[in-house]
């Protein structure tokens, strides 16, 4: 994987909405455990690519110490050869003092040469340390969304209980409404009361028909002794003539 497409799936899982997600799960509780797992497996694979960043970079640093090193050693070279060559030149050994002077040369081309490569390492090594800056900013951004998972997922954990435990009551308390005795109660005395009127009116009914019997007895009594009453007016009016 290289460092510009380790870069980008850092920053990427890091600016994740974890908020916008929550809220457009159908089961946020499995949504974030599966996304948990995730995380923690990019986590390890980006250490992972994190740390051989860092190891090249440092095996970068110790080419560029290593080139440093050598064009110090071939410019100390280069001066031990010049100097010798100035002593036999004074001395009137001129032959040898050229030969040296072409080995100051020599050591001259490669000190040159190894500050060359050690400029060009900088340059790498530059730009590679702003990567590693970036990936560990982007590692550290992803175990903070980590730890965010794992506390939200807590949270969402304990609030679906709770939310389950109240609707469990209300589901309760509704089936309780559903099957009240006291309305079969109310229902049962109704019929009682309607039944107590029946009576009643069934009583009045029977009272006001005996009434009117009694009534009629009366009726028929009064009859009677008035047609006695003419009879015996009349047997008195005959007696009397």
């Amino acid at each position: 994987m290289s460092q510009q497409s380790i870069f980008g799936r850092i920053s990427q899982l890091a600016r994740a909405n974890i908020n916008a997600l929550i809220d457009g799960a159908e089961d946020p509780e499995k949504m974030l455990d599966q996304m948990i797992r995730d995380y923690t497996a990019n986590i390890t694979e980006a250490e992972q690519a994190v740390a051989q960043t860092i190891g090249n970079l440092r095996l970068m640093e110790a080419d560029r110490d290593e080139d440093a090193a050598a064009a110090r050693d071939w410019g100390s070279k280069a001066i031990a050869a010049s100097t010798r060559a100035d002593q036999l030149r004074s001395a009137g050994s001129g032959a040898e003092a050229d030969r040296l002077d072409g080995l100051a040369k020599v050591a001259i081309e490669r000190q040159i040469k190894a500050e060359q490569d050690a400029s060009a390492l900088d340059s790498q090594i530059t730009a590679q340390q702003e990567v590693v800056t970036k990936l560990r900013t982007g590692l550290d951004g992803m175990k903070g969304k980590l730890q965010d998972l794992k506390q939200r997922r807590d949270q969402l954990v304990s609030r679906q209980k709770v939310a389950q435990a109240q609707n469990q009551m209300h589901d309760a308390i509704k089936s309780i409404d559903l099957a009240d005795p006291t309305s079969e109660l109310s229902r049962f005395e109704e019929k009682i009361r309607r039944e107590e009127a029946r009576a009643l009116g069934a009583a009045e009914l029977a009272a006001s028909s005996l009434d009117r019997q009694f009534a009629e007895l009366e009726d028929a009594g009064t009859a009677i002794e008035v047609e006695s009453r003419l009879a015996a007016l009349k047997s008195a009016q005959q007696d009397r003539q």
